[in-house]
């Protein structure tokens, strides 16, 4: 089974919410999964040889929530290459906020772990406050198709 360290960017909890709840499901399956609500780079790097999913909502103009901010800049400052990494996304958002702000922290964490040579473990998953108002509907769905003993 996987290492799995779950990276939390949130600001009113429902990131963190979801965070959790996959972590549930992925104990179940067998994995060693590990939940960080206030992440560091440190913390981070000792997932390179392993899974990282990072989870956020995205604030104000589409920027990365205060909790997950330390450790996206300390990432973006050193450029750690992390090559044998495997991660996912799941950015959270609302569209009625415009296409440029919509689930913007999601499209930067994404930008900047391929930037450090990680490898997607699907598409990023963006959810849309306007459409799905249980994150988990979309996100549980999500989880299990890379989750499964067989592909991590």
């Amino acid at each position: 089974m996987a290492k799995i360290g779950i990276f939390v960017g949130s600001v009113y909890g429902g990131a963190e919410d979801v965070a959790h709840a996959v972590a549930d499901y992925l104990n179940g399956e067998g994995h060693e999964v590990t939940v960080f609500d206030i992440p560091t780079s440190e913390e981070f790097l000792q997932y390179q040889q392993d899974i990282a999913l990072v989870i956020t909502s995205t604030t104000g103009q589409g920027e990365i929530p205060e909790n997950a901010l330390p450790m996206f800049q300390a990432l973006e400052d050193t450029l750690p290459q992390v090559p044998n990494l495997r991660f996912g996304v799941v950015g959270m958002g609302d569209s009625s906020y415009g296409e440029e702000r919509y689930c913007g922290a999601g499209r930067q964490f994404e930008r900047l772990l391929l930037e450090l040579q990680a490898k997607p473990l699907a598409p990023r998953l963006d959810v849309d406050a306007c459409v799905n108002f249980d994150a988990l509907e979309v996100v549980m769905p999500w989880v299990q198709t890379w989750a499964t003993p067989s592909a991590a």
